[in-house]
Order: C-alpha cells, then structure tokens, then sequence
C-alpha cells in the first residue's frame, strides 16, 4: 500500500472564480481509477495546536495498492489535464507518500 498526500498552497491574489476552478480541477482527479480511497478537501476546523499545519488551503489524498499503480496514476491523461491547467493557481505544493 502507497498513500500519497499533496498540499497546495495557492497564489495570494486569485480570485474567488479561480480558487473554484482549482477545487474542480482537484475533484476530476477522483475520476481516476484506484484500488483506494481518493478525497480531497480544505483545512480542517480542529482546535489549534503548535504540530497543526494549517497554512495550505487544499489537500488530496490517494491510497494505492502498489508503487505501480501509483505510477499510472500520475502519467493518467486526468491528471496530466489537471496540472497543466491548474498549476497556474498554486505559488508551492508539497508531496508525502509513505508505505
């Protein structure tokens, strides 16, 4: 099992209209087969602590059977159209995959 976890943190300056067309494009990545969950979503509302990052304002979840699977995962035409049309909206993004 491999889970992949993606944080964006998106431009200052984008506007209501392009922080919504990033979420879309965010939600067309679930359309991508997997053996696992997928979700996605915003900071959660939980109480503040000093280990609590909160500062990224999206996150994706993915949970696959294999490395390889995760491999076809990233080459899927899907997710190829998501990041050439959405990495426009986003100034960082940080990947933790572990097993």
């Amino acid at each position: 099992m491999l889970v992949h976890t993606v944080f964006f943190w998106l431009k200052d300056d984008l506007s209501a209209e392009q922080k919504a067309d990033f979420s879309r494009g965010l939600e067309t990545l679930k359309e991508i087969p997997s053996s696992g969950p997928v979700s996605t979503g915003t900071p959660s509302a939980t109480t503040k602590r000093p280990v609590i990052d909160d500062s990224y304002d999206f996150g994706l979840t993915c949970v696959f059977e294999s490395v390889e699977e995760h491999d076809v995962y990233q080459q899927h035409d899907i997710h190829q159209k998501f990041i050439n049309e959405c990495a426009q909206y986003w100034k960082q993004v940080k990947v933790y995959d572990y097993d």
